[in-house]
């Protein structure tokens, strides 16, 4: 078993990934779905380690991939980084100071961009795993150009996909900023962090730390500022991953130019723009955090036999009109059904 299974791998080392014009060999229908990952519309888990300890390494006649072998009969392609990284993406418009390099002209993109987000060379992690409390879009009659993740301070930070460290700086309103560049165009901007592991130019897999989370710059607490953009324009990062779930929604992303917008090229030029918007988020987070304080604050009581608003109220020391603001709909004529929850602090 173990010889045909070397068998089957070292004849998939002799098919380009990529298409080399290679002849097609001809395996089972079961074989080929074993040894080769069909593409589908399912999403597409956060990387979780590696497989196992490594066997062996196989080169394939594309240069800089290779096939690595687990113990646990396992596999993956293996894209050398120093080949990688010379590829021309990482040439167009390479800046390791401007958040924008491009200076991209809407009209000048095509109408439909597909980006393959994730195959066998290209493995995706979550950034962070959890529920968006702030999302793209409109804030503030401003775009917010990504989404906000909470995390605590100190927490590692991961790559969301292989790449090249284009910027590695304390900027604005952006605090310590990683801007890593994927070789499908992408780049994905990690923002407010309270260290940078990395440099400009070094190249991090997906899962990769590249810095930890903090509270830099125009932040109102530990969080994670994480943004995904083509050619200078943001998009909704939650069009490409599911957070709560932390899996990738698409494994070929078709970006629509309709989607994009000339705002989202928007960064704040000065102090004074960026105090306002400043301003702005802590007066939402404050309002935020005080429904939060209320919410956690409140008690709720269930309706017993023989219970009525006045006798629920002398018990936890309130009043019946009291009690009815808290619960939309309730007057003090109300019949109360037994077992209905309703609002008591």
């Amino acid at each position: 078993m173990k010889l045909r299974y070397l068998i089957i791998l070292l004849t998939l080392a002799l098919l380009a990934p990529e298409g080399m014009g290679q002849t097609p060999v001809k395996l089972k229908q079961k074989e080929s779905e074993i040894i080769i990952p069909r593409l589908t519309k399912e999403s597409v888990k956060s990387l979780r380690g590696v497989p196992g300890n490594v066997l062996d390494t196989i080169d394939t006649q594309t240069p800089g991939v290779q096939i690595i072998l687990f113990e646990n009969k396992t596999w993956k392609y293996y894209r050398d980084p120093s080949h990688a990284s010379k590829s021309d993406v990482f040439k167009d418009c390479w800046d390791t100071d401007a958040i924008d390099p491009y200076h991209t002209v809407m009209d000048s993109l095509p109408d439909r961009i597909s980006i393959w987000v994730a195959d066998t060379l290209s493995q995706y992690n979550c950034p962070r795993q959890i529920r968006v409390y702030s999302k793209f879009g409109m804030r503030h009659r401003r775009r917010h150009q990504g989404v906000d993740l909470p995390l605590k301070k100190g927490e590692p930070v991961g790559a969301a996909f292989s790449g090249k460290v284009r910027v590695s700086k304390f900027y604005k309103g952006y605090g310590n900023l990683v801007i890593v560049r994927h070789e499908n165009g992408l780049e994905t901007f990690y923002a407010h962090l309270s260290e940078r592991s990395v440099s400009p130019g070094d190249w991090v897999d997906a899962g990769d730390r590249i810095g930890l989370g903090g509270s830099t710059g125009r932040s109102t607490g530990p969080h994670l500022h994480f943004e995904t953009r083509y050619r200078g324009y943001a998009f909704d990062p939650q069009w490409l991953i599911d957070f709560e779930t932390g899996e990738l929604r698409h494994r070929l992303f078709v970006l629509k130019k309709k989607h994009l917008s000339i705002a989202s090229k928007y960064v704040p030029e000065s102090e004074e723009e960026e105090d306002e918007i400043h301003a702005a988020d802590s007066a939402a987070y404050d309002a935020a955090a005080k429904a939060a304080a209320e919410a956690a604050a409140a008690r709720y009581y269930k309706v017993k036999s023989g219970d009525n608003l006045g006798k629920i109220a002398r018990k936890h020391g309130t009043t019946v009109g009291a009690i009815c603001r808290l619960n939309p709909g309730l007057t003090a004529n109300t019949t109360l059904k037994i077992g209905r929850s309703i609002r008591v602090k």
